[in-house]
């Protein structure tokens, strides 16, 4: 039988780099379609409802929306533009016919532009390309599209996918135009090239099958299955079946059927195929599975994610300040919630260790792992975590590890000292990029591991003003060892509240990292040596009274602010030896041996061997 096309909907994702406006862009698109009411007042980053993502500025989450615009339903599919997130965009973009491809007027294609553009190709997404932020000063719309096609020559596999259409829009003030220069005061034209370019789905004959991309939770309701309907129809209290990534089949009756639109989803008694729904009662369904019915039950190809490129172990406290903080502190908490993690993180493993105590958690990326440890935290749970390492593998006797493609931008002023810090890491050049007015654009490939704890370097060499993206290339032999940038710590030498006194001396040695009066255990991390090795620091120490000076003599000390880490820079700043503490009210660097004699013994025996 033929397949059949559904004219009244379209299923696009929205797929960009990072901070391209592609949020912006769909929060425009949602005010403009009119879905709010005249005095609802919805604010900015609409689909960006998570609290991290709005500290962050970033999408974590790929999420569900849809406006209508003359009459035909337009399913919106917002997804990362974060490179560590690409887990995310994998498995959505099976739902969509079409894509727009979101790029900056100023930047340019940059890393995760060419791989989300590789993904949509290769699911043959029709793409619309949105050259965005036209409205800024020193916007260059006509050189970037010039970009944008040697992108496509390099990545197309058939001749219809080099004949793009091109939309020029400012997310900002609201407005799109066919031709950059001019102006405009709505989306019309987006809207437009979405109706004529963007391809209706295509409709097999035959019962409900709908493979599950994604999944969502409710207290009342339990699990809920997001997909969209490749054939047939579902209808509440319809009887379906659910085949696993086992090939076992369970039985199910569907509760409640959602479609979207907006920023909620709304009931409807029965769904067809083409549209994007969302499912209750399917109690263990995973994504990847295909939910069909029992008349016709098979199985849709699963969804295929790229494998982890870094890993860290997770573990119970073992602090001497262990169970103080956290509501969840045990490792069957711990190893629960990890699990359960994985039901919709798809880009995550988990695996057992040898110690009940500790997991090892492998991700796409530093960043990928950041933000579980931080969700964990915020949930109320208390762990200690390791320094991310690099996963290798061993193909034919040779050991090969993850390999990324590395783009900066930075002043010339600053080039030769982010080039000698790259070189310290094993990185290679492959471009380079002067625009004439001052601003410099590095391409290099760097081992994955290089990449571990040089966002800070990097940073600081710049004074703040470079800007890093990365994105995983492939794997490739080992490229030889790092050296060590980092200089040694200064560790707590005895329990006890910090004090000013303490901490005057200790500031003399090095950068110190907590205020005074702060509870300290021996073996915690308290500061930065000046030089290579670790050294044991009292903080604890208080100045004696005597008949000629007095406790309160302390008071005219003047501290130094100490230096504070965010739990991205303390997962950076770690060595091997050293573990980050995690609880709800705070983030502790630690030794992983506390006592001081111990943890000599130790060195001296490492440095012997």
């Amino acid at each position: 039988m033929e397949n059949y096309q559904r004219t009244d909907i379209r299923n696009i994702a929205i797929i960009a780099h990072v901070d391209h406006g592609k949020t912006s862009l769909v929060d425009v698109m949602l005010k403009q379609s009119r879905i709010f009411r005249e005095n609802q007042h919805v604010g900015e980053l609409i689909m960006d409802r998570n609290t991290l993502e709005r500290e962050k500025g970033i999408t974590i989450l790929a999420k569900n929306t849809a406006i209508t615009y003359r009459g035909v339903k337009i399913n919106i599919i917002d997804t990362p533009g974060h490179a560590d997130f690409s887990g995310e965009v994998e498995r959505v973009l099976n739902m969509a016919d079409g894509c727009l491809l979101v790029i900056d007027s100023i930047d340019g294609p940059m890393p995760q532009t060419r791989f989300v553009l590789k993904e949509a190709m290769q699911k043959k997404l029709k793409p619309i390309v949105v050259i965005n932020k036209i409205d800024r000063e020193n916007s260059r719309p006509e050189v970037v599209l010039g970009l944008v096609q040697d992108l496509f020559l390099e990545l197309a596999t058939t001749e219809e996918q080099l004949d793009f259409p091109v939309v020029y829009t400012s997310a900002r003030e609201g407005y799109a135009v066919n031709t950059p220069g001019t102006k405009n005061t709505d989306l019309v034209p987006l809207f437009e090239c979405i109706l004529s370019k963007i391809p209706p789905p295509s409709i097999a004959q035959g019962e409900f099958q709908m493979l599950i991309s994604n999944l969502d939770y409710d207290t009342h309701k339990g699990r809920i299955a997001i997909g969209r309907i490749q054939r047939g129809k579902i209808c509440s209290r319809d009887r379906i079946v659910n085949i696993d990534s086992q090939n076992k089949a369970h039985s199910f009756e569907v509760g409640q059927v959602f479609t979207f639109m907006g920023l909620g989803k709304q009931e409807v008694e029965c769904a067809e195929a083409g549209e994007i729904v969302a499912i209750t009662g399917l109690e263990n369904a995973s994504i990847g599975d295909t939910v069909t019915s029992p008349l016709q039950p098979e199985a849709l190809p699963r969804i295929e994610i790229g494998e982890p490129t870094v890993r860290m172990t997770f573990g119970v406290n073992t602090s001497p300040f262990g169970g103080r903080d956290g509501k969840f502190c045990t490792s069957r908490q711990l190893r629960e919630r990890l699990y359960r993690e994985l039901e919709t993180n798809i880009g995550l493993r988990v695996e057992e260790t040898d110690s009940p105590d500790s997991f090892l958690i492998s991700g796409r990326g530093e960043l990928h792992l950041s933000i579980l440890v931080e969700t964990m935290r915020r949930e109320g749970y208390e762990f200690e975590i390791s320094k991310p390492e690099a996963i290798t593998k061993t193909i034919d006797g040779k050991i090969y590890e993850p390999v990324e493609a590395l783009t900066i931008d930075v002043r010339e002023d600053f080039v030769g000292e982010v080039t000698e810090l790259l070189g310290k890491r094993q990185a290679r050049m492959t471009d380079m990029h002067n625009d004439g007015e001052g601003n410099v654009r590095l391409e290099y490939n760097i081992p994955t591991r290089g990449l571990i704890g040089f966002r800070n370097s990097f940073l600081t060499a710049t004074r703040g003003t470079g800007v890093l993206n990365s994105q995983f290339l492939e794997f490739q032999p080992w490229c030889g060892e790092i050296e060590q940038s980092r200089t040694g710590a200064l560790v707590a030498a005895e329990a006890g509240l910090s004090c000013t006194y303490g901490l005057s001396n200790s500031q003399e040695r090095g950068i110190i990292m907590i205020d005074a009066n702060i509870p300290v255990y021996e073996g915690m991390i308290v500061g930065l040596h000046a030089r290579g090795l670790d050294l044991a620091v009292n903080v604890c120490k208080q100045k004696k009274m005597t008949n000629i000076r007095s406790s309160t003599s302390d008071i005219a000390i003047k501290l130094v602010p100490p230096l504070k880490l965010s739990l991205e820079q303390s997962m950076d700043f770690i060595a091997d030896d050293e573990l980050v503490e995690i609880t709800p009210k705070g983030i502790r660097l630690r030794k992983k041996i506390l006592n001081t004699d111990l943890r000599l013994r130790a060195r001296k025996r490492t440095d012997n061997n």
